[in-house]
């Protein structure tokens, strides 16, 4: 597999509704397996294809908690509660902010064999998801944040905090 750019804040294609995923070929495993190195090389817990240039419905997750998980197609179809915390992305490199999210979802997806599945995350898995299925609506955290941007003070760790997002 390969590492790939990461597309960072003000690039077109962060803006853009993506199209859903008709068939798994070849081409899309790639995508998928190149997304799981590029994530985890970036020291993130997901990321979504338009992330890395690619205007299809497929995210990548992995928070440590439990299975990392593909999602393909994703629809929300159930959420609950409430959580405020700090979120960062990828891309939106050194900058954090504050955003409410739910704290349960369930959710319809699709698996790499393209088979119905039903995942479900509270907390941080929760939060990841939520923040990554707005990627595919052309969405970045920042648009639902409780306040601007700020800058990742240099001396946090946040990889080392509750809750870091891709």
């Amino acid at each position: 597999m390969a590492i790939r750019q990461i597309r960072t804040i003000g690039e077109e294609c962060l803006g853009k509704v993506c199209k859903p995923v008709k068939e798994m070929n070849d081409r899309m495993r790639t995508l998928i397996g190149d997304m799981w190195d590029t994530m985890y090389e970036a020291r993130g817990v997901g990321l979504a294809a338009p992330q890395v240039g690619v205007l299809r419905r497929i995210c990548v997750i992995d928070v440590m908690d439990e299975d990392p998980i593909v999602l393909i197609n994703p629809e929300i179809i159930e959420m609950s509660g409430e959580q405020t915390d700090d979120e960062g992305c990828l891309s939106v490199p050194g900058k954090v902010a504050s955003v409410t999210r739910a704290e349960y979802v369930k959710v319809k997806s699709l698996d790499m064999d393209m088979n119905p599945v039903i995942i479900e995350g509270e907390g941080l898995r929760a939060r990841a998801i939520q923040h990554e299925m707005d990627h595919l609506e052309g969405i970045l955290y920042g648009e639902k944040a409780n306040e601007p941007y700020r800058d990742l003070d240099e001396d946090e760790d946040f990889m080392d905090e509750e809750y870091i997002e891709e």
